[in-house]
């Protein structure tokens, strides 16, 4: 029964699109049942073609090309959902690489709980050269969770997940495009899912790798991102109106900023080790605080563009 199918958005990264196709192509146990991988090509110029036309000569899968014209993050998945109609949908990212057993753990988890998304853990991979924020990176990058496998109240991102269509993914664009450069499109569908009892669950053995390129693995890129996290609980809170949450959560920024913003300063003069990630809770907070359009960093879409690195940070 072929009843999955892998999507993998990408823009402009073809030596990592390729590992994490191969990974893809090396899959054992569950690999029957994949019904097609699909690559959503972000960049306008469709570069990522030739590379798929060369990489179906390296397995039986079924290895689709999906254009996604306009850059956005939100857009590329919803147009690498229109090329499949499977009912279950198992994402992967282009700087990702997943382990052998990782399709056979995700369809398990989910077999075992009945969820509508399925996360897996990853392991954050940075370059040489971090230095003393090597440590924090890695966690960064990556993502832990349970050692056994069940159901969590905990929503991760897109990336090493799996999910039921019907439930998870309604309608034919269930990504919001108005978080295309901004990214959190995974963050306002997942809100949406538990709002109608959507269930989540862990997938323990589904490990996959990120790999950070140098340009992300730097402590700025990371607070920048650390900071778009944080604005996530008072936007989801804007968008339903909810707006008792919006300063519920703007106050909870407020003290966060108060208690790690001192601690930042004191950490930075003794220069302790640990200070990145104190650092990391600081801006969660300000994002909390700073949550409107006119202070969302752009991390995608036409930013990674004009950046020609993907190493966008705008606002």
């Amino acid at each position: 029964m072929r009843d999955v199918a892998v999507i993998i958005p990408t823009l402009r990264r073809p030596e990592s699109l390729a590992r994490a196709l191969r990974s893809v192509f090396a899959q054992t146990g569950a690999a029957h049942r994949i019904a097609a991988v699909v690559v959503a090509d972000n960049d306008p110029q469709g570069s990522a073609a030739d590379l798929i036309a060369q990489l179906r000569a390296e397995t039986a899968l079924p290895l689709i090309y999906a254009h996604a014209p306009t850059p956005g993050v939100a857009t590329a998945r919803n147009v690498g959902l229109a090329h499949t109609d499977t009912p279950l949908i198992a994402f992967l990212d282009d700087d990702e690489a997943a382990s052998p057993q990782w399709l056979t753990a995700l369809l398990e988890a989910q077999a075992a709980t009945g969820a509508d998304v399925v996360f897996g853990p990853i392991h954050g991979r940075v370059p040489p050269g971090t230095g003393w924020t090597t440590d924090y990176l890695e966690r960064f990058f990556g993502r832990d969770g349970p050692r056994e496998t069940g159901l969590t109240d905990i929503i991760h991102g897109c990336g090493n997940s799996l999910m039921v269509r019907a439930t998870a993914l309604p309608g034919a664009d269930p990504f919001d495009t108005a978080m295309d450069e901004t990214g959190g499109e995974d963050d306002r569908l997942f809100t949406g899912l538990r709002q109608r009892g959507g269930r989540f669950a862990w997938a323990a053995d589904a490990w996959a790798d990120e790999f950070a390129p140098p340009h992300r693995a730097t402590l700025t890129y990371a607070l920048t991102r650390a900071f778009a996290y944080g604005q996530s609980p008072t936007q989801m809170a804007a968008a339903r109106r909810d707006w008792p949450g919006v300063v519920k959560w703007m106050l909870v920024g407020l003290a966060q900023v108060g208690v790690w913003g001192a601690l930042s300063v004191l950490s930075a003069l003794l220069r302790r080790p640990n200070r990145a990630e104190i650092y990391d809770r600081c801006v969660r907070g300000l994002g909390k605080v700073f949550w409107t359009k006119g202070f969302e960093p752009k991390l995608y879409g036409q930013a990674m563009l004009k950046s020609g690195t993907g190493a966008a940070v705008t606002f």
